[in-house]
């Protein structure tokens, strides 16, 4: 059964369903060296669609998932956040994950961390969950800085090697970086 998407908004983003207008620029997003150079691969424009069929149909599943992330003044789609329920099978399941992807001209001003900070006070205040977790390769240093920023603690034991890549892949180990629900409403 549908659910109705939630739509969050910041000072300066909507956090929403994702529209068809959006392909092209997610697209082009995800075929950008830059944007996806901790990613497995560049997405191709049918890869790219197939991925927001897929982000539509969990968001109407749950009512929230990865938004499309828009800018409130333009409505200029600029990349994607949100929370996720893993549907591959790894170490400290079950989980709910927050991540983000934004395009590089919207890199360092702080929207991503706005975006993600709305997406942790739903989780923790909408959906009570009780802890969000956030992974990334062990490389990207750009993505664990975001974590800590957001007051995810890293948890020394939870580097595992992501089951979707091949051993010798240079993004398998991963980092694991989690929040309480205590300390996410402790440092509101």
């Amino acid at each position: 059964m549908s659910q109705p998407v939630v739509t969050l908004m910041t000072e300066r983003l909507i956090l929403r369903d994702w529209r068809a207008r959006d392909l092209p620029a997610f697209a082009a997003m995800s075929a950008d060296p830059d944007v996806m150079r901790y990613f497995p691969a560049l997405l191709s424009p049918s890869e790219s669609e197939a991925y927001i069929s897929l982000f539509r149909e969990r968001l109407h599943e749950h009512g929230w998932g990865f938004w499309a992330l828009e800018l409130r003044d333009s409505g200029e789609f600029i990349g994607m956040t949100g929370l996720n329920i893993p549907r591959v099978a790894l170490p400290f399941m079950p989980c709910v994950e927050i991540g983000w992807r934004l395009a590089k001209p919207y890199w360092g001003q702080g929207l991503a961390c706005e975006a993600a900070t709305a997406a942790l006070e739903f989780g923790f205040t909408q959906l009570n969950l009780d802890e969000i977790v956030s992974f990334t390769a062990l490389s990207n240093q750009r993505s664990q800085a975001l974590m800590q920023r957001l007051g995810m603690q890293l948890d020394a034991a939870g580097e595992f090697d992501h089951p979707v890549l091949a051993a010798d892949h240079p993004l398998r180990r991963h980092c694991l970086y989690r929040l309480q629900k205590e300390q996410f409403i402790r440092g509101i």
